[in-house]
């Protein structure tokens, strides 16, 4: 056993195949454990964090991330919806004022009022996310763009490039869009199947988002973007002025600068926001208008 800072301990890396061989993964909650301390640590040092921040880790599981973070001068929120889990990283890791283990679903857990308890700290995120979570997760953490600096995410390979992926790719989609324009999306780097316990059937792919406090300053109304961009690729086949006439009538939409034959995913992320931009423009001269 190796003792760190603020009475935490721990186990000596290297720990290839334990401690998780005795766990039994749930597969409801998808788990999937990764099993090489080598991953783990370089994942952990992905993120980019001034020391006295906050950091939440999203599903720790037996702790092989928690390993690597409680070595770091920050301050630890782990949230595990496995009560079996949480029961583990106490035994494992002890009790201090600077690791906490919650016994919680990260989507149904009051987001502000954790962050709000730590309101003096920057904030950051890390997790290997559930792939059938990844989504929703992923549009809560856009929700809280103003509040958290920076995530590591480990998820689906196909699901981490999509979100970096580049307008015309056939990837390219909502979650691009959205995660492109709050923050910088990084794609770093790859880690195969047989790395984590049980093996998945696909690929994992870790990512990092540098989150853009600035980001809605460039919009005349956020909740009229995110409509824009959904309307769009709902009917991702169909050309904008399809899916755009839910909005306005095929006569205001004549006034967009825009040619409005394209496809949402030929559209940069600064186009739907000059898009959505001059919509909300139309709206507000019509609204004059009628009143």
């Amino acid at each position: 056993m190796e003792k760190v800072a603020e009475g935490i301990v721990i186990q000596k890396a290297g720990f290839q195949n334990a401690p998780i061989m005795n766990i039994r993964p749930l597969k409801k909650l998808g788990q999937h454990f990764l099993k090489d301390a080598n991953i783990a640590r370089k994942i952990v040092d992905s993120l980019q964090l001034p020391e006295e921040a906050l950091v939440i880790e999203i599903g720790p599981g037996p702790g092989v991330l928690t390993e690597w973070l409680v070595q770091k001068p920050w301050q630890i929120v782990a949230v595990e919806v496995d009560s079996r889990l949480v029961e583990r990283l106490h035994n494992r890791f002890g009790t201090t004022d600077r690791l906490r283990v919650l016994n919680a679903d990260f989507l149904t857990l009051n987001l502000s009022e954790l962050l709000a308890d730590f309101s003096n700290r920057p904030a950051g995120l890390i997790g290997n996310l559930p792939y059938n979570l990844t989504s929703p997760i992923l549009f809560k953490l856009l929700e809280h763009f103003l509040e958290i600096q920076q995530t590591v995410f480990m998820v689906q390979k196909e699901v981490g490039e999509r979100l970096a992926a580049s307008p015309g790719s056939k990837t390219y989609g909502i979650l691009s869009v959205f995660c492109q324009f709050y923050a910088r999306v990084e794609y770093l780097f790859t880690v195969p199947a047989h790395l984590f316990y049980p093996p998945p059937k696909v690929q994992s792919g870790v990512i990092r988002l540098t989150m853009n406090p600035k980001a809605e300053e460039r919009l005349a109304d956020p909740a009229l973007f995110k409509r824009v961009v959904k309307l769009a690729f709902q009917q991702r086949r169909k050309m904008l002025r399809n899916s755009l006439s839910q909005l306005l009538p095929v006569s205001k939409l004549t006034k967009l600068n825009l040619d409005l034959s394209r496809r949402p995913e030929t559209l940069s992320v600064d186009e739907f926001v000059e898009l959505a931009n001059h919509i909300q423009k139309i709206m507000s001269q019509d609204a004059t208008w009628e009143s």
